[in-house]
């Protein structure tokens, strides 16, 4: 019969084989987690590039004499290899633009009424722009053509009277990106997410820099993204409970589940300035 010390000994060596297999475990545990949220963070960029692409990223060459641009400090800027949607000037751009008070929007959809709140102090050259598409009727009659419900981004996209996702007013304007915005939860916060809060409006825009024009999005439940997108307003709490019934209606997934046109089609019958 084994002695009181062999009894030790192997109780000894199986505790170690016990805990040389826990530690074993715990690597490949900590693998997969990392594995997950990296997968996690690129599925975020994934869906942050698809999310931002309003228009086309090919290099198409400008006319001889290059794009022309509005003289001001917000240098609106022609884009001739993006066909307008709607036929529309540039903007004005006096100098200096308008960088204070604020503007009320509204839009009437067949879901209801959303209220706007532009905020000039934000985002001046935006603000002049989307008043100037407001005031040329550029939304009237025009379709809201993306919703995402995913975790993460919620947001209802609109401003393209294609509905393809890549119309625009054939010109570009310059990012206003904001500053304050705080950083965004883990997995999101690795990429250099910042939170977009409910009730904000902001611009979207394709991969390049100030490829901003006419599109669009309103955020209904803070989502996370690269503080790229310009804030140039908030969403009145009206408008947010009729974004809150779109999304409840769902998704007809386009790109992804949860990403997509909505259910209930959101037609922007106009938008009117409210004095």
């Amino acid at each position: 019969m084994p002695s009181n010390e062999q009894r030790r000994q192997a109780a000894k060596q199986k505790l170690e084989r016990q805990l040389q297999r826990r530690e074993q475990q715990a690597k490949r545990r900590r693998t997969i987690t990392a594995g997950v949220t990296i997968v996690a963070v690129v599925a975020l960029v994934v869906g942050i590039f698809l999310f931002t692409r309003s228009g086309d990223d090919s290099d198409a060459s400008p006319t001889a004499q290059g794009p022309k641009t509005t003289p001001g400090p917000c240098s609106y800027t022609e884009t001739p290899e993006q066909q307008a949607a709607k036929q529309v000037d540039m903007p004005d751009d006096p100098d200096p633009t308008p960088a204070q008070g604020t503007v009320e929007v509204a839009l009437e959809t067949n879901q209801g009424t959303i209220p706007l709140t532009l905020d000039r102090a934000q985002a001046p050259c935006t603000v002049q722009s989307f008043q100037h598409l407001v005031e040329s009727e550029f939304f009237d009659d025009t379709e809201c053509h993306r919703l995402t419900t995913t975790e993460g981004l919620q947001v209802l996209q609109c401003g393209d009277p294609t509905a393809s996702g890549s119309g625009g007013p054939g010109y570009s304007i310059k990012d206003e990106p904001p500053t304050d915005l705080a950083p965004a939860p883990e997995p999101y916060g690795q990429s250099g997410a910042v939170v977009y809060p409910r009730g904000t409006l902001a611009m979207a825009k394709s991969s390049q820099p100030n490829s901003g024009g006419s599109q669009f999005f309103m955020v209904y439940a803070d989502s996370y993204l690269p503080p790229e997108y310009t804030v140039f307003g908030t969403i009145g709490e009206p408008g947010l409970q009729v974004l809150d019934k779109i999304a409840e209606g769902g998704v007809e997934p386009v790109m992804g589940p949860g990403d997509g046109k909505p259910v209930q089609p959101v037609h922007i019958e106009r938008a009117v300035e409210n004095s």
